[in-house]
């Protein structure tokens, strides 16, 4: 595990990589170590080199870092802008994109675009980074190396915590470790308190210090008075509340799909009708106090036509589905046992064509991957007993490409938008899209070369995806204007 160096003056050196065809002397803040060290996504995370994210090293005579990408085919799905472009970052900014952009004088890194797909930084408004509390199973740190591993230069990461993130002081903590990593790490505060679902949190509070959203993802809210309230205090915020759609009277075995998997085993499962329940209460309140909601990891048909209708009707409402659910089905559980156990389960095929073609009308606006590490240990204990999720920072691009893009349900530009923009935007952030002044977040992908699933920047390796041969490769990140991950067979 990196750890962070306190008071420790930082120790100059130079290591030499290889950037467009010539060598590249670059000054790295921390402890002497190895090219092959610095390329493989975790050592140059912000942490390693003891930096804050996104600030040049004090002391070293650089304000501005520049990165020039050359001869890349860029999407911004934003705009809609996109065709073969250099891009120039200087800071954490972008100063330039333009058809040809002559390197500048001074400290600037040159990346050779051509065949690759410049993009904005991928977004992922839901994922569990496991700190505080559960650490062995993944820590901020751990989970940042994931993110940049997979293009994603923004996180927002869940409050189901132990303690939950329910006040300013845990809010701070798991703010300040964010900080220290290479990527964008934000994090949602719990609606209620210690997600009881009884008292809610001081969320005037908790957004004045820098909470990004509020939900008590991991457990359903069963109180409709209460979510009445929430809502209306979160849209006086403008601030978003996401939803775990699951009412636990109607589930004998959670991560099951009642029906196919559920008789596989013996067992009753968890039925669909769980999640509609919970999301007709919560989109009909959304309508009625005007509320930014969105519906977490939607696994249920009769789900993206409720979201549909109040789209329809004019409410500020949100969906989510996962690679997990826009991939497999109820089937995959029979196959991969606890690897694919997940909440809300895998659920039939009609139900994985609904949310594909939830998300290519937009009804569904965006792809989280509720990333959710755990043990190897936990996922090896009996089905009933083994935890649910499945991790997917690493593999989320991939599987878009793969199942969404190469089989003609989605265009790339559409896939970005949902995995960038549209994310960005439900938080509002200054994220998800390519322009001159615009953040310096940037993700190079080698859309057509073949990756497998299985060395993982992870603490954990809980995926059915291991192993699988998919579409798309990351091959460099670029966030605030620093390279936070490059693939080590990249060039």
């Amino acid at each position: 595990m990196v750890r962070r160096r306190e008071s420790v003056s930082p120790i100059l050196f130079a290591c030499r990589i290889l950037h467009a065809g010539y060598d590249k002397l670059i000054r790295l803040g921390g402890s002497c170590c190895n090219s092959a060290e610095i390329l493989n996504g975790k050592s140059i995370l912000g942490e390693r080199q003891g930096l804050p994210y996104g600030k040049p090293q004090e002391g070293n005579g650089r304000e501005e870092y520049m990165i020039l990408i050359q001869n890349a085919y860029m999407i911004d799905p934003k705009s809609g802008r996109e065709g073969r472009y250099d891009i120039l970052t200087e800071g954490d900014r972008i100063a330039k994109i333009a058809e040809k952009i002559e390197r500048p004088a001074g400290d600037c890194t040159v990346i050779d675009g051509e065949g690759l797909l410049a993009a904005p930084g991928l977004v992922d408004v839901h994922v569990h980074f496991r700190e505080p509390g559960f650490t062995h199973k993944e820590d901020i740190l751990t989970g940042a190396a994931a993110a940049a591993k997979g293009g994603f230069t923004t996180v927002v990461m869940m409050a189901n915590t132990k303690p939950a993130i329910d006040s300013g002081e845990i809010l701070g903590q798991v703010l300040q470790r964010g900080r220290q990593t290479g990527v964008h790490v934000l994090s949602c505060a719990n609606v209620t308190m210690g997600m009881q679902g009884k008292e809610l949190t001081p969320m005037e509070e908790l957004a004045a210090l820098g909470a990004a959203g509020f939900t008590d993802d991991g457990k359903p809210l069963m109180d409709g008075k209460l979510v009445r309230e929430a809502m209306e205090r979160a849209a006086r915020l403008d601030k978003p509340v996401s939803f775990h759609e699951e009412d636990p009277a109607l589930i004998a075995q959670n991560g099951i799909n009642a029906g196919k998997a559920s008789g596989h085993y013996g067992l009753e499962g968890s039925p669909r009708e769980a999640e509609i329940r919970l999301v007709e209460r919560d989109l009909k309140l959304a309508l009625e106090t005007g509320a930014k909601v969105n519906i977490q990891h939607i696994s249920a048909r009769e789900s993206v036509e409720l979201l549909r209708q109040a789209k329809e009707k004019g409410g500020n409402v949100h969906g989510e589905a996962t690679p997990h659910h826009f991939t497999l089905t109820e089937e995959a559980l029979i196959r991969y046992g606890s690897l694919a156990k997940m909440n809300p389960p895998l659920r039939e095929e009609a139900d994985r064509q609904a949310i594909l073609k939830g998300l290519a009308d937009g009804t569904i606006d965006i792809i989280a991957t509720d990333h959710a590490p755990h043990t190897a240990q936990e996922k090896a204990r009996p089905l009933t007993e083994a935890p649910s999720g499945i991790i997917g920072l690493e593999t989320a691009l991939s599987l878009g490409i793969t199942e969404l893009v190469e089989k003609g349900y989605l265009s790339m530009k559409q896939l970005l938008r949902l995995m960038s923009t549209n994310p960005a935007a439900l938080y509002g952030l200054d994220a998800g899209y390519l322009a001159e002044g615009g953040p310096g977040d940037i993700v190079l992908v080698d859309a057509g070369a073949e990756t497998v699933p299985g060395q993982y920047a992870s603490k954990a390796s809980n995926t059915p995806f291991t192993g699988w041969r998919l579409k798309g490769k990351v091959v460099c990140t670029i966030a605030s204007g620093r390279v936070a991950y490059k693939d080590d067979g990249s060039r």
